[in-house]
Formats: structure tokens, C-alpha cells, sequence
């Protein structure tokens, strides 16, 4: 079989799994040949974040920063978000350390604790059961 023989038969399974889950488009692709725009662009954006990080930080930050990663996802990409919008806009003139990153993971929690919002249970008053256990 040709290539263009195994373009055409992929072709043909995307397009019947697509009829087959309703034309949404959420056909898994054949091995990323016909994985569409989408995956492209996130591969290219992943890519370009990755080569930014890189030239930010130092290799101690970056292993932070993965550490960081496995335990909280969404903590490390609030961090990898500000760092590379502090290069961006030009504040960083050296690469960032590892103690530099945990100052600013510091200044993130704090300004997070500051502004999240607490719960405050009130109890109502007037219902103790405890007591009625005595006197059995």
C-alpha cells in the first residue's frame, strides 16, 4: 500500500467516526495525521511557553516549578502565567532563581489569602442535645 492509499483510508475512518458521534468533531485522530488546527496551535503555544520558561528561569526554578506542577496544576500555571508576563513587559532583566520563585509564590499566597473569601458557620443557639444524654 502507498501513502497516499493510507491518507485515503484514514480519511475515510475520521469521517465515519465523526458521522457516528454526531459530526461534533470528537473523533480521536489517527495517530495525529488529521488531528486538525486545534492540537496545532496548542502544540505551537505549549512550544513557545516552554521556550520562554526556559530562558526565565534557572534550571533549579524550572525543577520547582515541575514539583510545583505535580501537586497543583492550576498553581503552576497562575505562576508560569506571571512569569512570563513579568518577561514580557521587560521587569526581569536576569534569569529568575529558585529563591526569587518561592518569594514570589510567597507574595502570590499571601495576596490570595488576603482576598479569598472566608466561610463563617454560625450556630444556632438554644439546641444542645448533650445535656439530654445525661439523664438517661
Amino acid at each position: 500500500m502507498s501513502d497516499a492509499d493510507l491518507d485515503e483510508i484514514r480519511k475515510a475512518r475520521l469521517a465515519q467516526l465523526r458521522q457516528q458521534n454526531g459530526g461534533s468533531g470528537a473523533a480521536p485522530s489517527a495517530g495525529g495525521a488529521a488531528g486538525g488546527g486545534d492540537d496545532d496551535a496548542r502544540a505551537r503555544e505549549a512550544e513557545m511557553r516552554q521556550n520562554i520558561l526556559s530562558q526565565i528561569l534557572s534550571p533549579e526554578a524550572a525543577d520547582r516549578l515541575g514539583r510545583i506542577r505535580m501537586v497543583k496544576e492550576s498553581r503552576a500555571t497562575d505562576m508560569e502565567n506571571r512569569l512570563i508576563m513579568l518577561a514580557r513587559s521587560g521587569q526581569l532583566r536576569t534569569k529568575v532563581t529558585e529563591d526569587q520563585l518561592k518569594d514570589l509564590l510567597g507574595a502570590v499566597s499571601e495576596q490570595e489569602e488576603k482576598t479569598q473569601d472566608r466561610i463563617v458557620v454560625q450556630r444556632r443557639g438554644g439546641w444542645d442535645d448533650d445535656d439530654d444524654l445525661l439523664d438517661l
